[in-house]
């Protein structure tokens, strides 16, 4: 059985992307400006058939207040001062993080732990790319 997880990849790089085994994490972040708290959940699940590709789900999202240009959609609750909903995409093939010198880098969370995601693929300034994976072959080139 192959070993689900996500693979981090530098736009602007063609070095092989980073494998990070997950089954669920937590990617949150500040706005740059508003400084106003982000976190969405996700699982990586098998394909609907065998040997088809992981997907990714987004299962919650919190956001923590409100501010211009990232109201909370009309179904969000607050709760304990964070909107809280259901994300309206529930399977994108992938994530595309802008991630800049400027700003704090995402927040890489897995069982409440959270690490930035420099942790695992350094920032080049540009964009990562979050894809949901199996582990990589290490006898395939």
């Amino acid at each position: 059985m192959a070993l689900l997880g996500v693979c981090l990849a530098l736009v602007a790089s063609t070095a092989p992307p980073v494998f990070v085994p997950v089954h669920r994490f937590t990617l949150a972040w500040t706005h740059s400006i508003e400084k106003v708290r982000w976190e969405e959940d996700y699982a990586v699940a098998p394909g609907a058939t065998p040997g088809a590709a992981p997907v990714l789900r987004a299962l919650a999202a919190r956001v923590r207040g409100s501010a211009a240009g990232m109201e909370p959609p009309d179904d969000a609750v607050l709760r304990n001062g964070w909107y809280e909903y259901t994300p309206r995409m529930w399977s994108p093939q992938g994530l595309r993080l802008t991630r800049s010198s400027y700003t704090a880098d995402y927040a890489w969370c897995v069982d409440g732990h959270c690490v930035p995601l420099g942790q695992w693929l350094p920032s080049d300034g540009g964009v990562t790319l979050l894809t949901p994976c199996n582990r990589p072959d290490p006898e395939k080139p």
